[in-house]
């Protein structure tokens, strides 16, 4: 079950009718969706509950500040036929579905026109078997674990039958958000392939590793899975070095590597999520001092046509 509108998600967490008229207006522009589940992670009565302001329509998102547009990291242009994209070599990225089971509001597809781009499946896998050149496919969307376990072993079947293909990545939420889809079959699917499975989780405060999500974790990794996460270093969530370390411990606990963090792309509707450039590296720079160095993600910011996501560091 999710929450899907405003009055309900401010009654169930007892929070200031106050924040109604500005939620109902942003979730016009980008729908409010949330699981009950992942809500019961929240303080009640806290309007500044990290999980609470990752999926909460405020009214910044109204504002229209210069260097925020619909596509800020160049993705329009990056679609070689619908459903499928090229951005990097060796790489390509398969949109399975424009849905999720959550709407992050930092999202950086937020505007993202779908449409036949998660309708033209069979065309962007030809297109797949017939370029040599790419060693590893990226399942993404919205979110790929949005398919059902059929679907997704079709797919992944298909896969396998493409010689150059290598390894086969996944880049999800579910099993942080809802982690009751992380089922028996798809362990079986991902943990008998032969390409080299890797799942991406996004996770971006301890929080929201709660018992779920730690059983979803281990029910992947005990199938061999490569697990890594990525964070959005977000104002009013994560941006401490205090709550970046305990996330990575939390995520080590889980088998989990931290990968990547993310500066904020800069899609229009989230620029209240923004950490500056210069305050994201000193945050980098406590953290090494708190963690050994594999607990540590990389600092990074994507930048359309770059042929790679760029660090940002001051070393």
């Amino acid at each position: 079950m999710a929450i899907t509108c405003p009055e309900a998600l401010i009654g169930v967490l007892d929070l200031d009718r106050g924040l109604l008229p500005a939620a109902r207006a942003a979730a016009k522009r980008f729908g409010l969706l949330v699981p009950r589940d992942y809500v019961a992670l929240m303080t009640p009565a806290d309007p500044q509950d990290p999980l609470l302001h990752q999926i909460l329509p405020l009214a910044e998102e109204l504002r229209s500040p210069p260097g925020f547009s619909t596509d800020p990291v160049g993705e329009r242009a990056a679609v070689c036929t619908p459903g499928l994209l090229r951005k990097y070599q060796g790489r390509a990225l398969l949109l399975l579905t424009g849905a999720c089971a959550i709407h992050c509001r930092y999202c950086f597809r937020r505007h993202f026109f779908y449409g036949e781009n998660s309708a033209r499946l069979d065309g962007a896998v030809r297109r797949l078997a017939a370029d040599p050149s790419i060693r590893e496919v990226i399942l993404s969307g919205g979110d790929p674990l949005m398919l059902d376990d059929d679907s997704l072993a079709i797919l992944v079947g298909r896969l396998e039958k493409m010689p150059h293909l290598r390894r086969l990545r996944l880049h999800t939420r579910l099993p942080i958000v809802l982690p009751c889809r992380v089922t028996d079959r798809l362990c079986h699917i991902l943990g008998t392939s032969h390409l080299r499975p890797v799942v991406v989780v996004h996770t971006n405060h301890a929080r929201e590793l709660g018992a779920a999500a730690r059983s979803a974790l281990e029910r992947l990794r005990n199938t061999g899975v490569l697990l890594l996460n990525q964070s959005v270093l977000l104002r009013g969530v994560n941006d401490s070095a205090h709550r970046l370390a305990v996330l990575s411990e939390a995520l080590f606990e889980c088998a989990v590597l931290p990968y990547y963090l993310h500066l904020l792309d800069r899609v229009l509707g989230a620029a209240h999520f923004e950490v500056d450039e210069a305050t994201a590296v000193r945050i980098l720079e406590q953290l090494r001092t708190r963690l050994p160095g594999y607990l540590v993600p990389r600092l990074v910011r994507e930048i359309a046509d770059e042929p790679y996501k760029i660090p940002v560091d001051s070393k």
